[in-house]
């Protein structure tokens, strides 16, 4: 492994935990923790992370985040996110819808992306705050307390004015029938404006979101291109909606 690569995991491996010891790092990365120290010692100068004694912790105390004991089907959504950033590129307009799929991956984007990211969503507002190099545009309006987001005709005007090269848009819900709905009509609103503010739009789906129909559209089967999941490609819904057209990653 590079150290480029390995530092990258560094700071992805405390990102994740908040806070991490050498001698876990040293066991993961499978390289001596005289190296491993070495790398959170320049991690630590570019201000990447924070180093403490016997390993690292993040540098950044959010104001607002979840409690991501609680998230469900973490593991499932951290797979899906980290999917997801493999389609991201240096110097993109990102649009990032909310949920919890969504924060993790704000979460686990890594450090050294530059980019420009706008949000409808507090927790991921925050969230970015971590990342150097991004440039976050909160999208302000009316606050939505159960899900921290802004809804309103404001939120849906300044999305019609943003070009943006990708969003991602966290699931409630899909079906073949019909497509990706959601439970709230602002936000189902919200959605169809990011997508149609973005030239590639992502739906990030955990496996407990197919076969689901809610109140609201959001877009139709034949409207979705990729769809980013942890279902595995023997999977009965993964062959359903795959030959439905879908490009599932």
């Amino acid at each position: 492994m590079k150290k480029k690569e390995r530092q990258q995991k560094i700071v992805d491996e405390v990102s994740i935990n908040r806070k991490v010891s050498s001698t876990y790092l040293s066991e993961k990365l499978n390289v001596s923790e005289d190296t491993i120290r070495r790398d959170i010692k320049e991690l630590h100068d570019q201000g990447l992370l924070a180093k403490v004694h016997g390993g690292a912790i993040s540098t950044v105390q959010k104001l607002y985040h979840y409690n991501e004991d609680v998230i469900y089907n973490r593991e499932n959504k951290v797979r899906i996110a980290l999917k997801a950033i493999k389609l991201i590129e240096d110097g993109m307009v990102i649009i990032m819808s909310g949920g919890t799929t969504n924060l993790i991956l704000a979460k686990l984007l890594p450090k050294n992306l530059k980019a420009t990211v706008y949000t409808y969503s507090l927790p991921i507002a925050m969230q970015l705050t971590e990342h150097p190099l991004i440039e976050t545009i909160f999208i302000g309006g009316k606050i939505q307390r159960s899900a921290m987001v802004t809804t309103g005709i404001d939120v849906i005007q300044y999305l019609s004015n943003i070009r943006a090269n990708i969003c991602f848009i966290g699931v409630s819900a899909l079906s073949i029938e019909q497509g990706v709905t959601d439970e709230g009509y602002e936000v189902a609103m919200i959605k169809k404006a990011m997508i149609n503010a973005s030239q590639k739009t992502v739906f990030l789906v955990t496996p407990n979101k197919f076969n689901a129909t809610l109140n609201y559209d959001v877009c139709n089967i034949a409207d979705i291109g990729t769809v980013v999941t942890d279902l595995a490609s023997e999977d009965q819904n993964f062959k359903r909606y795959k030959k439905a057209g879908l490009n599932l990653l």
